[in-house]
């Protein structure tokens, strides 16, 4: 983590590398708890694109769209902002590739219209992939800048896609939700300014430095909320075989998987009245977190 002002980009550049080293390490080891892990780093950045979009909803209402719809629901009855979520869902779970149908799915759940700006999108992601001399942090900060000048309303679709870019360049089997999340963060503050209207935006002087410093922050959090959840999973997984609860091991699976899961989770082995038995024990083993802090319609996980 830089530990004060980084003016140059080669600094910026050395900072970004050795965080993403120490990431690819964690990447590589493939944890069990990978998957509440990945869905966290993505609910953080989902809820910096909602309020890029101009929209209120934080990461706890994201949180409740998602864990307490209905069985079954159709992801476009989520509204925008679950339509938000769902795209960086998707990028979290999803081969590192691209093609003609994933792209328009995800213009469409970021509630943009689609355009001929985004019909040359694969072909400059080609590109910076086939130039093998272009950092893994510039071909991030060059996809943000192309869609940014073709459309300046569809940023937070760059900012999809520069995740993405960074795992195909770091030949990363699944895309790490990094750069979103961090948009509002000092790193993009301009110099010399103050408050949000002074955010750096893709493309102008200083961008490359500034999505380096961000990769910096970014990596080095996913990897500390790595740490923390690694501990909490591997408290779970040593009081499993405590558990007596009949499909006990679908509900601990799920918390592996999962950012949350619902008090009422339920399958055909495991009733809602006993899987709410269930996460309170697990809760005084501490073994999970109750998330939501209600006394109703509560939510567990890691």
């Amino acid at each position: 983590m830089p530990r004060g002002q980084v003016a140059g980009e080669a600094e910026a550049a050395f900072m970004a590398g050795a965080a993403l080293n120490a990431l690819d390490m964690l990447l590589r080891s493939d944890p069990l708890w990978a998957g509440a892990w990945r869905q966290r780093l993505a609910l953080k950045s989902a809820a910096a694109a909602v309020r890029l979009a101009g929209r209120t909803e934080d990461e706890a209402a994201l949180r409740d769209v998602w864990t307490l719809r209905a069985l079954g629901t159709d992801p476009s009855a989520l509204g925008p902002a679950g339509g938000i979520l769902l795209a960086w869902r998707r990028l979290a779970s999803k081969a590192s590739g691209l093609d003609a149908d994933t792209l328009a799915d995800i213009v469409d759940r970021l509630g943009l219209r689609w355009s001929d700006a985004f019909a040359g999108i694969r072909e400059e992601m080609d590109g910076l992939l086939a130039r093998s001399g272009t950092p893994a942090p510039h071909a991030a900060a060059a996809i943000v800048s192309h869609v940014h000048a073709a459309r300046p309303d569809a940023e937070p679709l760059g900012w999809w896609l520069a995740d993405l870019v960074l795992a195909q360049k770091l030949r990363w089997q699944r895309p790490v939700p990094l750069l979103m999340a961090q948009v509002f963060t000092p790193a993009f503050r301009a110099e010399g300014g103050r408050g949000s209207g002074t955010r750096l935006r893709p493309g102008g002087d200083g961008f490359e430095r500034a999505v380096c410093l961000a990769l910096a922050h970014g990596a080095a959090e996913a990897c500390q909320l790595g740490a923390e959840l690694g501990r909490r999973a591997d408290r779970l997984v040593a009081v499993t075989p405590k558990l007596r609860t009949k499909g006990a091991g679908e509900a601990v699976q799920k918390l592996l998987d999962e950012d949350a899961v619902s008090g009422s989770f339920a399958t055909g082995n495991l009733s809602r009245f006993a899987s709410r038995r269930l996460f309170e024990r697990l809760q005084t083993f501490d073994a999970v977190r109750e998330l939501s802090g209600r006394p109703t319609f509560r939510l567990y996980g890691l």
